[in-house]
C-alpha cells in the first residue's frame, strides 16, 4: 500500500431482510410460549381452596345468614352507618384542611413554622389514636370549665370523636400533601414564575394539578382507613355502625350475625370508595399516560 493512502472500505451490504416487511413478518416462525404446568396447577389449587372456603361459609348454619338479612337494613344499623359516613367525611375534610396548612408550614422558609409543623406531625403520629380519644374523653379532669362552660357539656362524644380523629388525620395528611408538592418538577414552577404568575396562582394552576397525581392514591387509602378507623369511637359510646350492632347483640346475644352485618356494610362502602378513587386517579393522570 503506497504511503499516504488509505484502504477503501468495502461498501456495507444492506440488510436483505426488511423486518417491517409484512410478507417477511408473516413468513417468520411464530414464537409459542412454553407451557407452564406448575402455574396452572397452582391456580387450580387456589381456586379449589377458595371454592371450599366460600362453600363452608355459605353452608355453615352458625353464621345465621337469615339473621344477617333481617338486621342488614334495620333503622338502628342505618343510623349507625349514617353517622359513620358523616364522621368519615368530616374528618377527611377537616384533616386535609389542617394537613395542607401543616404541609405549607413544613415547606416554608420560616424556621419557626417549619419547627412547629414538624413537631405537630411528630407528636400526633407518635400517639396511638385510642390513647388520644381516651385523653380527650377525660379532658374534663384537667379543665373542668372552658370559657365559663362545663367541659362535659361543651365536648360531647361526637365532638370528641371529630377532634381526636381530625388531629390524628391531619398529621398524616400533611405528609401526603407535602410529598405531592415535592413531586412537582421544579422547572414547572420556574416556568410559571417566568410567565409572571403570582404565588397563589402558581400554586392553584400549576402546582396543585400536578401534585394531585401523587396525592390522590395515598389520600384514597387514608379515606378508606378513616372509614374503618371510625369504628374505634365505639369505645367512647359514639353510636357509629359498630356500636349500633353491639347494642343489638348485647340484647339478643347474636354476636356473629350482627358482626357480619357491620362487616358487610364496611365492605360495600369501601368497594364504592375504591371505584371512586379509580376514576379520580384516572382524571388527574390524564395527559401523563401513554396512549394504548
Amino acid at each position: 500500500m503506497p504511503s499516504g493512502t488509505f484502504a477503501k472500505a468495502d461498501p456495507v451490504d444492506p440488510d436483505p431482510v426488511d423486518p417491517v416487511d409484512p410478507e417477511v413478518a408473516s413468513a417468520a416462525p411464530r414464537i409459542v410460549p412454553r407451557p407452564r404446568a406448575g402455574q396452572w396447577t397452582a391456580a387450580a389449587l387456589v381456586l379449589a381452596l377458595l371454592a371450599l372456603a366460600v362453600s363452608s361459609v355459605a353452608r355453615n348454619e352458625a353464621f345465621q345468614w337469615d339473621v344477617v338479612a333481617d338486621y342488614f337494613t334495620t333503622a338502628a344499623v342505618l343510623r349507625g352507618l349514617g353517622l359513620t359516613l358523616w364522621l368519615t367525611a368530616a374528618v377527611m375534610v377537616l384533616g386535609f384542611a389542617l394537613g395542607t396548612l401543616l404541609a405549607v408550614g413544613r415547606l416554608s422558609a420560616n424556621p419557626v413554622l417549619r419547627a412547629v409543623s414538624w413537631g405537630y406531625v411528630w407528636f400526633f403520629r407518635s400517639m396511638p389514636i385510642l390513647v388520644q380519644l381516651l385523653f380527650w374523653f377525660n379532658i374534663g379532669a384537667l379543665y373542668p370549665q372552658v370559657f365559663g362552660v362545663r367541659t362535659v357539656d361543651l365536648l360531647g362524644p361526637v365532638t370528641i370523636a371529630v377532634i381526636g380523629l381530625t388531629l390524628h388525620e391531619a398529621a398524616y395528611a400533611a405528609e401526603v400533601v407535602r410529598g405531592g408538592i415535592l413531586s412537582v418538577d421544579r422547572g414547572q414552577i420556574e416556568a410559571a414564575r417566568s410567565l409572571g404568575l403570582g404565588r397563589w396562582r402558581r400554586g392553584w394552576r400549576v402546582v396543585l394539578p400536578q401534585a394531585m397525581r401523587s396525592i390522590v392514591p395515598p389520600a384514597g387509602n387514608m379515606l378508606i382507613g378513616t372509614l374503618k378507623g371510625t369504628s374505634i369511637v365505639s369505645v367512647i359510646a359514639v353510636q357509629d355502625l359498630l356500636y349500633s350492632v353491639q347494642l343489638v347483640y348485647h340484647r339478643t346475644y347474636q354476636v356473629i350475625p350482627l358482626l357480619l352485618v357491620a362487616t358487610l356494610w364496611y365492605v360495600v362502602v369501601t368497594s364504592v370508595l375504591g371505584v371512586g378513587q379509580y376514576y379520580v386517579e384516572r382524571y388527574y393522570a390524564r395527559g401523563s399516560e401513554r396512549a394504548r
